[in-house]
């Protein structure tokens, strides 16, 4: 019951920012933020901790501002994967991201699995492969090549993992309401391709784009069963693709042209994914 039901705290925190409409809403309650790159809001204005390019306009800091929690703790950092939970990240410097959790947090986030496939492999070796090759499907050939779609199989083996790490924030936080934020759209979700500005080959398009489905499926999966509120980013994102003119994307390309690392939320892609942790929010308080 206490992994379904938020506590009566976590409903006052949200219900008090939310029916107020101002960042400066008094309420009692601690929010953590844990996650990795698609969390930490990299190379979006400002950086406030460069070993992880964590930004103070990330998801989580929006949704703060709107809350204003009597504490809020940011340890989401830029290359995290699973392991980093309950591990230190070594190369950016960053102790495990669980060490922010107490008895009496009342909301965590987390985005987390990404980099478990991991994301940036999948980056390379299909840019790679389509950059010479505007039609076929080089990369999805390279990870059927066998009879077996071994992305899938990493895709589902994701699954496990974030929910060890499910039960490791209410294990540690048991008052908590825990939201597990999805993925947004990266490629577009007509399974069209923008080839040569990303290199992706046109019948690698659409394989791309069931893959992040897949993930977020995954991930749903995981906080039905884990007792977690599973928030969608990639419905509301379709239309702001990395294929999408500047100012439509809300996902930077290669070369991005507004601030954001590549093939990450820029800012417009930070303020729909806190648009819908809060909308989850209120609908599940």
């Amino acid at each position: 019951m206490r992994r379904v039901l938020p506590s009566l705290a976590a409903i006052t925190l949200v219900a008090t920012a939310l029916t107020s409409g101002s960042a400066s809403a008094s309420t009692t309650g601690s929010y953590v933020a844990l996650g990795d790159s698609y969390t930490s809001g990299t190379l979006i204005p400002n950086t406030v901790n460069l070993p992880c390019t964590r930004s103070d306009h990330n998801y989580p800091s929006l949704v703060a501002a709107k809350l204003a929690p009597r504490s809020f703790t940011d340890v989401s950092c830029s290359g995290a994967a699973t392991p980093d939970m309950t591990g230190s990240q070594l190369l950016a410097g960053n102790p495990p991201q669980f060490d922010a959790l107490k008895p009496d947090t009342d909301l965590v986030t987390v985005g987390i699995g990404g980099n478990d496939i991991p994301f940036s492999e999948i980056v390379l070796n299909c840019g790679a492969r389509g950059v010479f090759v505007p039609h076929g499907s080089p990369c999805k050939n390279f990870y059927t090549s066998g009879g077996r779609d071994a992305l899938t199989a990493k895709v589902r083996a994701v699954g496990p993992k974030v929910g060890k790490v499910l039960d490791g924030i209410h294990q540690r936080s048991p008052r908590a309401k825990v939201v597990l934020v999805g993925y947004p759209t990266v490629m577009p979700d007509s399974g069209a391709n923008c080839w040569p500005s990303i290199p992706i080959s046109d019948g690698d398009a659409p394989y791309l784009r069931d893959i992040t489905k897949l993930l977020n499926q995954v991930l749903a999966e995981q906080a039905s069963v884990h007792g977690a509120t599973f928030v969608d980013t990639y419905t509301s994102s379709i239309g702001h693709d990395v294929c999408q003119l500047p100012f439509v994307k809300w996902i930077e390309g290669i070369l991005p042209t507004s601030p954001g690392s590549p093939v990450h939320p820029n800012a417009a892609g930070t303020d729909n994914q806190a648009r819908q942790v809060l909308a989850a929010l209120t609908a599940h308080r």
